[in-house]
């Protein structure tokens, strides 16, 4: 399941959502109210409950640059779609099947609404879910600087089980583009949960990898 929250960020949600997609894995997504508004902010694509597959399609088709079509053709028949005011959607339930769940970026508000078992929206509630039953829970938290109530919101989700993973790009991997600076973030994302990829190039003990470019 991949939750995207209203933090800024929104590539880093398609690059882990188009790797899932071609890890062969089935995805739940629940896109917040607060994101469409960054959606809508960072790349001018409306997402809509009705048309959410087009949507979907036409936004992970777009590079972290502003590309419009800089990944075509990403299949998208293994998402399900939940509104994030259904509170009844199967993520819901601690009994609908999942293997956890990655919240993409992670707001502030996010974080403390999981951190405070508010459930006030699916996302919500779904992470919620997620802990409950023991599911690995990995939170992508997108904010700087961040404040004593934060840092305690993410201190409670780290005790309760979930990885507290900032969205924080680095440049060992010899990035010359900012797609590769978020494919790094989403590929550690997908490290948490065991999910293979080949989104950014790993460490190998040898120095000045950084400088000779991906």
């Amino acid at each position: 399941m991949v939750g995207v929250s209203g933090a800024s960020g929104t590539p880093y949600a398609a690059a882990v959502l188009r790797a899932l997609l071609a890890a062969g894995e089935s995805v739940d997504l629940i896109v917040s109210r607060a994101s469409r508004l960054t959606l809508l902010d960072e790349t001018g694509i409306s997402f809509r409950d009705a048309h959410w597959r087009a949507d979907l399609g036409q936004w992970l088709a777009r590079g972290a640059d502003g590309t419009p079509d800089a990944f075509p053709g990403t299949d998208t028949a293994g998402v399900s779609y939940w509104p994030a005011g259904d509170l009844a959607a199967g993520p819901s339930s601690g009994s609908y099947p999942a293997k956890g769940m990655l919240i993409v970026p992670a707001s502030t508000a996010c974080v403390a609404g999981v951190a405070l078992g508010l459930s006030k929206d699916l996302l919500q509630r779904t992470a919620s879910v997620t802990l409950k039953e023991g599911r690995r829970l990995v939170v992508a938290v997108r904010e700087t600087p961040l404040n004593g109530q934060t840092l305690r919101h993410l201190m409670t989700l780290d005790a309760d089980g979930a990885t507290v993973l900032p969205a924080s790009p680095a440049f060992y991997a010899g990035a010359t583009h900012i797609q590769d600076l978020v494919d790094f973030v989403a590929g550690r994302v997908l490290d948490a949960v065991g999910v293979e990829h080949g989104l950014y190039r790993r460490w190998k003990g040898e120095l000045g990898g950084g400088a000779q470019g991906g």
